[in-house]
């Protein structure tokens, strides 16, 4: 029972303990998230051929002809006015339906929409002196569309042999989105911008996933990304009206590169993701069954006390029981078919001289350190010898004491 219970103990400390695995994506999955949105500071160009003409025709009528000349030599012939759009505080929102292909890798398609406060913009006029002028804007700025993304798992565990439920991802995607401003700016005169203008964009992105414990497929997800729209491939159209003491004109805003930078939380939850399997139940190895030990002790004829070479093999016998998982030590005597009182007395003295051959060796056990509690003692007399003979044989290998430890 010793050892079956050491066998158990150590079966069990030797089950591997495991941590919360982070999840690997296989299959469908949603993913929505929000955050902070920092738009930087955007560069518009303001070209209007008939803004001069409206100049020359209000503010220059009537004067010297040596002055609409000298006007008409130093501005350009477009009147390009150049501006920057400084934007506020915004946010951020997405939705996304994507797959996991269970080696890392996921492609997914979003929708995105961005929205930002615009706070300024500082104007440098097209005039020979190039004034600049700066005013703060009533407005927002809207950016949505879509992106293709493709992202990858990072197994920490697999790569780096670290078992934590949190796996980080990078990625990349490409898309299109529309921007559309809206905005009063008050400089020397009243400029409102409006309209929708739509691009070619870009983002990457760098984040991790946080498992959420007791719900399978359900990840907790931080991540930063940064959203480019080229100057290029535009379509659309952002008016800007002017009115001021120079009368009022409509031109057409050209917006370069776009770059917003994100900070984002969200909940991703992955629809074929099964719970981990419970760990397997501690093997219980059975002890493997003992075989029984057996010691003989001959006799002399008639006799029950124990000779010099008999006291060697019980002691021995004492020894191995301290040394062998022993539950139980049986100490049997026996005589041979021969008998000091021949006659119907015979088998009935044959068989208390085996029971005295047996107490002989339980009182030796006892002095070489064995508990008299483990001790089970009999006596057969003349049954089961170990040689078979007639009847009134004195056979040596019949007198004796088998000592079996179980």
């Amino acid at each position: 029972m010793r050892l079956r219970a050491a066998l158990l103990a150590a079966s069990q400390i030797m089950v591997p303990v495991t941590g919360a695995m982070a999840t690997t994506i296989t299959g469908p999955y949603v993913d929505i998230g929000g955050g902070y949105d920092l738009t930087q500071t955007q560069h518009v160009h303001d070209y209007d051929r008939q803004r001069l003409n409206d100049i020359n025709n209000t503010y220059l009528k009537g004067a010297p002809s040596s002055v609409t000349s000298a006007f008409d030599k130093g501005i350009d012939p477009g009147l390009h006015e150049r501006q920057q759009v400084r934007h506020g505080d915004g946010w951020t929102g997405f939705g996304a339906f994507g797959w996991g292909f269970g080696n890392g890798l996921r492609a997914e398609v979003e929708g995105v929409y961005n929205w930002s406060d615009l706070s300024s913009i500082s104007a440098t006029t097209g005039d020979p002196k190039g004034h600049r002028m700066h005013g703060r804007t009533d407005g927002s700025d809207r950016s949505y569309g879509g992106f293709v993304n493709v992202l990858y798992d990072i197994d920490l565990k697999r790569l780096f042999d670290i078992d934590v439920p949190v796996t980080p991802f990078v990625g990349v995607g490409a898309g299109y989105l529309w921007q559309n401003v809206s905005g009063i700016t008050t400089l020397q005169h009243t400029i409102s911008q409006h309209g929708t203008n739509g691009s070619f964009a870009y983002q990457g992105i760098v984040g991790a996933a946080y498992d959420i414990p007791g719900v399978a497929g359900l990840q907790m997800t931080t991540e930063y990304r940064m959203i480019g729209q080229v100057e290029s491939f535009d379509m659309g159209t952002i008016n800007q009206s002017y009115s001021g003491p120079l009368g009022r004109d409509t031109t057409h805003l050209r917006y370069d590169q776009r770059f917003n930078h994100q900070f984002i939380v969200g909940v991703r939850y992955a629809f074929n993701t099964a719970p981990p399997p419970p760990p397997p139940a501690p093997a219980i190895v059975p002890a493997a069954p003992v075989a029984s030990r057996t010691y003989l002790v001959f006799f002399d004829w008639d006799g029950a006390a124990l000779t010099g070479r008999a006291r060697e093999i019980v002691t021995e016998a004492a020894q191995a029981s301290t040394h062998v998982q022993t539950t139980r030590i049986e100490v049997n005597g026996y005589t041979d078919s021969s008998a000091a009182h021949p006659g119907p007395r015979g088998e009935k003295y044959n068989l208390d001289l085996s029971l005295r051959r047996a107490d002989s060796v339980k009182a030796e056990l006892i002095r070489d350190g064995v508990a008299a509690s483990a001790i089970d003692i009999h006596g057969y007399g003349e049954a089961h010898p170990l040689v078979p003979t007639g009847p009134g044989t004195r056979e040596p290998q019949n007198r004796r004491v088998e000592i079996i430890l179980h």
